[in-house]
């Protein structure tokens, strides 16, 4: 029995909010359980300097988490002076994820920024913003065309397909879907899974804690990521409806 006393193919309780910010072009506040992520996307009128003149936009994320999003107080990363690796890991994570589904072309020379700030943290932080992080893209996407902004490219859509992610792991030798920081912390194989709405994959990865996962073991995951984020899917389709 899991700590949650969840089902091993059953996800936590999700909600989608989107719209949840007065300025931005985009939002969504995510729930994965007890994993609270609050996402904004905001449209910039420039670009890196290395893509100008290019005739194409970006879309970039920034991932971080608030000092008590969990049991202790973490110092700010600005604080520092500097983020750390886990940080830039991730939030390259997200921004490559995006731009896999997006017309970059159709943005014009214009960056969406995502902006995913962990509020409370309970395993699953980098797959919940991932998901909700679609959401707020989508949103500003929608700003955007009411506005007419796009460049024009007949009937193919900016946005080409659902993103979304959830972490599987082998937990007391059962593979599990979407893990909890009380199953994540003792995971023996800890893994999280980016795909799309058709079902391909965009990213894996998957890491043995401590013995090495078998072939067979990294399919059954795969099969529970995929039912996994089929429900993220639908649970996309529905929030911005």
């Amino acid at each position: 029995m899991r700590p949650s006393r969840r089902q091993p193919d059953e996800i936590r309780a999700v909600s989608l909010e989107r719209g949840v910010v007065k300025y931005a072009e985009g939002s969504c506040l995510v729930k994965f359980g007890d994993t609270h992520v609050l996402v904004t996307a905001s449209l910039e009128e420039r670009l890196p300097p290395w893509l100008k003149g290019q005739g194409r936009g970006w879309v970039t994320a920034e991932y971080g988490m608030l000092p008590r999003a969990t049991a202790e107080r973490t110092r700010r990363e600005a604080a520092a002076g500097k983020q750390g690796g886990r940080t830039v890991e991730i939030q390259r994570l997200i921004g490559r994820s995006l731009r896999s589904v997006i017309d970059l072309v159709a943005l014009g020379e214009r960056q969406i920024t995502v902006d995913c700030d962990v509020i409370q943290a309970d395993g699953g932080t980098r797959t919940a913003s991932i998901t909700g992080a679609w959401v707020a893209l989508a949103d500003c996407l929608n700003w955007m065309k009411t506005r007419d902004m796009f460049r024009a490219q007949g009937n193919t859509p900016v946005l080409r397909d659902h993103i979304a992610a959830v972490s599987c792991g082998v937990y007391q030798n059962t593979a599990l879907l979407d893990l909890d920081y009380a199953e994540d912390s003792q995971a023996e194989t800890d893994a999280n899974f980016v795909m799309t709405g058709s079902g391909n994959i965009v990213e894996i990865q998957a890491t043995a804690e401590k013995d090495p996962f078998s072939q067979d073991q990294l399919l059954a995951l795969l099969d529970l990521a995929r039912k996994g984020t089929q429900k993220l899917v639908d649970l996309q389709k529905l929030a911005i409806t």
